[in-house]
């Protein structure tokens, strides 16, 4: 028998024309697939400009809403990551709407069709393979950012007190003014003032903050930290 499916198409707005995963090359997709595996595509919903963080989404609610009012028996992807980014949610939807078996997940790109326990295994089995990536990846950036910071590179934000953003826009440049301040803050606190006071000291030397206010507790805190 021919399964009804409703298909989902998703795009965020900064990879709308990349990689493929287009609005439109999406729908070229899903119709292909339909044709090949007979499915009757009943509405082929979009999310457009959304991201995968959160099941919360129009298009994918309205997509769900289809399967439990009888309106179709399986939903359509080009990708998994279409559908979701996160394991979790990816594990919420598995075992709230396809682990029962009676609707189906099926995926183009991953040759997915949750009908089958085999089809149930290999989408968990991806699901995790892609999460596990994208933690690597987080690993990666957050240890080369570190290193960064520990050569004096500027790592992105504000720079702190007594440093400057050189010109390339890669390093921290000290300000002498600032240093000097810097200075005489963290020898205050070495002869056992407290936060509070050694603002307090500061202000009565005439010396401000950036913004010409005097400095607080918690601003004396990271200016003395190292």
């Amino acid at each position: 028998m021919t399964t009804r499916a409703v298909a989902y198409v998703r795009v965020s707005t900064d990879k709308q024309a990349e990689h493929g995963v287009s609005l439109e090359a999406q729908r070229a997709k899903i119709e292909a697939y339909a044709t090949l595996y007979d499915l009757e595509v009943v509405e082929i919903i979009v999310d457009a400009g959304v991201s995968a963080k959160t099941l919360d989404r129009p298009g994918l609610s309205r997509a769900l809403g289809m399967l439990r009012g009888g309106k179709a028996e399986a939903l359509l992807v080009v990708k998994l990551d279409r559908l979701t980014r996160s394991v979790k949610d990816l594990g919420d939807l598995v075992e709230r709407y396809f682990a029962s078996g009676k609707w189906a997940l099926l995926s183009v790109s991953e040759q997915i069709d949750t009908r089958s326990a085999a089809g149930r295994l290999v989408l968990n089995v991806l699901a995790s393979v892609a999460q596990w990536e994208r933690e690597a990846t987080g690993e990666r950036t957050s240890a080369a950012m570190a290193h960064k910071a520990a050569c004096g590179e500027f790592t992105g934000g504000e720079a702190p007190y007594g440093y400057r953003v050189s010109e390339d826009g890669v390093r921290l440049v000290e300000i002498p003014a600032e240093q000097s301040v810097l200075a005489q803050a963290r020898a205050l606190r070495a002869a056992g003032l407290s936060l509070r006071a050694v603002a307090g000291e500061l202000a009565r030397a005439g010396l401000a903050s950036r913004t010409g206010k005097p400095f607080a507790a918690t601003q004396i805190a990271r200016m003395t930290a190292a």
